[in-house]
């Protein structure tokens, strides 16, 4: 990253600025004007394939080594690097694109001369147009949470008049030096013109990030970061090349053909007792048999990808699908583990509350109205008690049991008190924003919080009739079924952390005078602050089996004593310099004892349509799903649950916090001792785990059925697709939709970017763009599957129909003294490979063994694909022999049937060779579509046309005889029946595992 320096920024002086800051731009490209040509040239002749092709091109230009024209050599080199080069510039051209939108986007710049416009940057927050002096903050593009974050600015500027007496104070801020941590900000703001001077800390809570949202309102911040500063940009790692496995296999099959053709070049040799200048010969043989390493393997490639790439986009039940990278589409059809982000991913962020639970009674959604009745009965009784206290004078004379009425009044009444919910005020085109803010207009509202499980339970206490109307810092507003507003004083809040696992508020009823203490949190914290009850326990995991998000909700009432002797000591503690969280804790925990029991709540975060049906046809391909998030361990493993990529008898192993060492290994111990259960890990323990224990936790964890690591930072996602394909080799594949999911997505083998309600940054950088997570099943085992099997074997026919007439020449050379003269001239080599039988073989791309609906009913049959099969050593050793068997038979043939003129024997042998490729990719479709027979018959048309033209190498008037047409027949069937009448006997005796599908 470089070297990263902490910096002071004056207000309003840039010329004070000690050091030089990066552009404030991004860039996603791989090239630039000048490395774009150098750089796509370096990374094609840096495989064995392409630099082998050169190479023997270039040795053309040496008139001892010439075999033919310099066309049969540098046409289809050429041809190749120009599909190559023109591919890549396009995909550059769209990335450029891309980044030119987003850098356009630009914000006010504040200066003496006026304002101007400037783009994306980190600030520090300094004033807000909010009444209530603060503004609620959007990061979904770096830390993949949609929900609004609390954002303060600084006290001192936050009182100036006006913003632009920001240029008029002597300040500036001290701020650390860039860094990838996006949770937390260390530095000061500092004003050396106050009396006394002001010095403030800065926490994460007075920054602005770059690429994030503000809800409502103008904001003013000073610049401190920019470019490559940016946490959003160093958590994204740099856009790769990537090479797919089976580009890597068939390069390797390719050297093996290159050290076969070494081989049979220096036998060659050999057999003629390496006379005279025999490491010239055995030049010329490496060029004569040059054909076994095919370079229209590459062409016909690259053309197949581009044609599974456009199936994709244009299927119709997977709208608005985008292929951004052409040249792994094979790598969908062997995806080993999935790792997939959840917030938008899987879920859609939308909060739905279910159940309210009271433990000798429950209500669901079909029963709320009686919720709604109840509060507005509760509320009509405390109206009565209140005129009644105004007429006696106390309330002694009406004494209230508590009723159902009135536990679904104090449980609702808790819900819209405990939170940190702000409803905010919006012009609608009728009313303005001030009117509406008045007599809080119901249709100018909208609720922003930290956390959209919050703004869920303050939605749904409106719906049963008690609503939050208004909120500062210091005060709250409810409004009652009848219209009444009730005013609270909010004396003390307590935030939800990680660690607490819950969250608390003391407020002061400004008509009665009562002081009461709420709280809600996780059932594992509050079980032991409640008063013992017999059904908490058993009613939690019931909700949460159901896939609910269960918040267990409290209080506890104080007396003016109680609360003034715990606001002098937790004041007390809040001085502390040493162990101040310790002090603070301990102070507040006091209050938290022998608290009443009210309701528990069930909040559903909506899955996307179809997730958990699309999980269960991974799962069955033979595919592990990873999830990785950064929210809390309790929303990821519910959702887990509730997605059902945790099945119901699966056992969920909760991987305790560790810090240490010590604690890494005992808690390592403990958790390999269970069997076929799921992992859930946080990206804390996750760390340490991999600083000590990186091979065993990865063994461990990689047996798993699934895993699911919340609060991961952007860069622990990458790594952990990172360490998956360094320890188990497999192919990994990451989806996700929001900015902090890029780094995964291009760490991974094959990206998969869902546009979501997050933007579409992860979607831009994907290699493949789904509109939905659903899409993601047909994505891997219908097109997946097909593109892997059908360049499998459209790879296999290309080698083979190279071998063939390579095979072919050895037999001719061999026969005639070991010389090296060529059987064809590079005319017909060239014809042979193009438009005799180009079009039948590349056909195959359209071939499929079963239909799409099946392969999607039966995903096991996307399993055998794991394994590799379809290109592998054993089926390469089949192909290469039946090459050797047909260009023996072939050759022999035609030598043994030629009659008088050496011309024939090119007939008959080319004539055959045609006719028995074409024989061969008939014999292997396994559906027909019309192009396969249009490009059979247009092949068979095109040879016979082109005879009057090769009347130099072929005689035309031997190949009208009825003599020509009964031998080439019969070599044909002689070097095709047998192969067919194999290929019967084993699909009898042992069929394919998807014969049974398609009978």
């Amino acid at each position: 990253m470089g070297d990263f320096r902490p910096r002071t920024v004056w207000l309003g002086h840039p010329e004070k600025r000690e050091q030089r800051y990066p552009r404030n731009v991004i860039n996603n490209q791989k090239y630039n004007f000048f490395t774009f040509l150098p750089g796509v040239l370096f990374n094609q002749f840096k495989y064995f394939f392409n630099l082998y092709f050169l190479l023997l091109a270039c040795s053309q230009f040496v008139n001892e080594l010439r075999l033919g024209a310099l066309y049969t050599y540098w046409v289809p080199l050429g041809f190749v690097l120009i599909i190559t080069i023109v591919r890549e510039a396009v995909e550059e051209v769209r990335c450029f694109l891309r980044d030119k939108e987003v850098n356009s986007q630009i914000y006010s710049k504040l200066s003496t001369r006026g304002e101007n416009k400037r783009l994306k940057l980190y600030m520090i927050f300094l004033r807000t147009s909010e009444k209530n002096g603060s503004c609620f903050l959007r990061t979904d593009q770096l830390d993949g949470e949609t929900d609004w974050k609390l954002r303060l600015p600084v006290s001192c500027t936050q009182r100036l008049p006006t913003a632009a007496d920001l240029l008029q104070i002597r300040s500036y801020v001290y701020a650390e030096e860039p860094n990838i941590d996006i949770h937390n900000f260390i530095g000061t703001f500092t004003r050396e013109d106050g009396d006394p001077p002001v010095n403030e800390s800065l926490s994460i809570e007075n920054t602005l990030w770059a690429s994030t949202v503000i809800a409502s309102g103008t904001v003013v911040g000073v610049v401190v970061y920019t470019g490559k500063e940016l946490r959003s940009v160093m958590n994204t790692s740099n856009p790769r090349h990537k090479i797919g496995l089976f580009d890597l296999e068939v390069n390797c099959l390719t050297k093996i053909l290159f050290g076969a053709l070494v081989v049979v070049s220096l036998v060659m040799v050999a057999l003629q007792h390496f006379a005279g200048r025999w490491y010239l010969q055995i030049f010329r043989f490496l060029l004569l048999f040059s054909n076994i390493v095919p370079i229209s393997l590459r062409v016909n490639l690259d053309m197949g990808k581009m044609v599974f790439s456009w199936m994709i986009r244009k299927d119709s039940k997977i709208p608005g699908t985008v292929v951004r990278a052409s040249t792994i589409p094979e790598q969908l059809g062997r995806i080993s583990y999935l790792l997939t982000d959840k917030t938008g991913t899987l879920t859609q962020n939308e909060m739905v509350f279910r159940r309210l639970h009271l433990g000798t009674v429950a209500y669901g959604m079909d029963s709320m109205d009686e919720v709604q009745s109840h509060v507005f009965s509760a509320y009509t009784q405390v109206n009565m008690l209140i005129s009644n206290m105004n007429t006696t004078g106390s309330l002694s004379a009406t004494k209230v049991r508590k009723t159902i009425s009135s536990r679904v009044h104090e449980a609702v009444k808790a819900i819209a008190l405990v939170h940190n919910v702000t409803p905010v005020y919006e012009s609608n085109g009728v009313t303005d924003q001030a009117e509406a803010e008045q007599h809080y207009e119901d249709t100018c509202r909208v609720y922003q919080a930290s956390s959209p499980d919050e703004v869920s339970l303050v939605q749904w206490t409106e719906s049963v009739g008690l609503t939050l109307v208004g909120r500062d810092q210091s005060s709250m507003q409810l409004r009652t079924p009848s219209g009444q507003i009730l005013n609270f004083t909010i004396l003390q809040i307590f935030p939800f952390t990680y660690e607490s696992k819950r969250m608390g508020i003391i407020v002061r009823d400004e008509t009665t005078g009562e002081i009461t203490f709420y709280m809600k949190g996780a059932d594992v914290v509050m079980a032991g602050i409640v008063q013992y009850n017999d059904w908490l326990e058993e009613e939690c995991g019931n909700m949460a089996r159901e896939g609910l998000r269960v918040l267990v909700v409290a209080k506890k009432s104080l007396t003016e004593e109680q609360y003034q002797d715990f606001e002098a000591r937790y004041v007390q503690a809040k001085l502390s310099v040493h162990d101040r969280s310790l002090k603070v804790a301990t102070v507040i925990e006091s209050l938290e004892m022998e608290m009443e029991l009210l309701c528990l709540t069930g909040v559903e975060d909506q899955l996307q349509a179809d997730v958990r049906p699309t999980l269960e046809i991974l799962r069955n391909a033979g595919i592990k799903v990873w999830m990785l998030t950064g929210d809390k361990l309790e929303t990821a493993t519910c959702t887990a649950k509730n997605a059902h990529l945790v099945t119901r008898n699966q056992d969920i192993h909760v991987f305790r916090p560790v810090t240490t060492r010590g604690e890494a290994h005992l808690e390592l111990n403990a958790f390999r001792r269970k069997h076929d259960c799921a992992l859930v890990i946080s990206g804390d323990s996750l760390e340490v785990c991999l600083k000590f224990y990186e091979y065993e936790f990865m063994e461990l964890a990689c047996q798993c059925p699934a895993v699911v690591c919340c609060r991961c930072a952007p860069t622990q996602k990458a790594q952990i697709v990172r360490l998956l394909q360094e320890r188990t080799g497999k192919l990994t594949c990451a989806v996700g939709d929001g900015g902090n999911d890029v780094s995964m997505i291009q760490e991974a083998d094959c990206g998969v970017g869902v546009e979501g309600k997050e933007g579409k940054q992860a979607s831009l950088a994907a290699d493949f763009s789904v509109s939905q997570f659903k899409h993601l099943g047909r994505l891997l085992m219908v097109h997946g599957r097909n593109s892997y099997k059908r360049s499998a074997a459209l790879s296999q026919f290309v080698i083979h129909r190279s071998l063939c007439i390579s095979t072919m020449q050895a037999v001719f050379s061999s026969v005639f003294y070991f010389a090296s003269v060529p059987l064809y001239q590079g005319f017909l080599i060239i014809g042979y490979s193009t438009i005799y039988t180009m079009f039948p073989v590349f056909s195959l791309v359209l071939d499929k063994d079963v239909k799409s609906e099946v392969a999607m009913l039966y995903p096991e049959l996307y399993k055998d694909l794991l394994k590799g099969r379809p290109l592998s050593f054993k089926t390469f050793l089949i192909w290469v022999l039946i090459s050797i068997y047909q260009g023996s038979i072939i050759m022999y043939g035609a030598l043994l049937l030629f009659e008088s003129e050496f011309v024939h024997i090119v007939a008959i042998s080319f004539t055959s060779l045609i006719l028995t490729e074409l024989l061969m990719v008939a014999l292997t479709v396994q559906t027909w579509h019309w192009l396969m027979i249009v490009a059979e018959l247009l092949s068979l048309a095109c040879y016979i046309a082109s005879l009057v033209f090769l009347h130099e190498f072929i005689d035309v008037y031997f190949i009208a005889t009825l003599s020509f047409v009964w031998k080439v027949t019969a070599i044909t069937l002689v070097s095709c029946l047998p192969l067919y009448i194999l290929k019967y006997l084993r699909r009898r005796f042992s069929p394919p595992s998807y014969s049974k599908l398609t009978s």
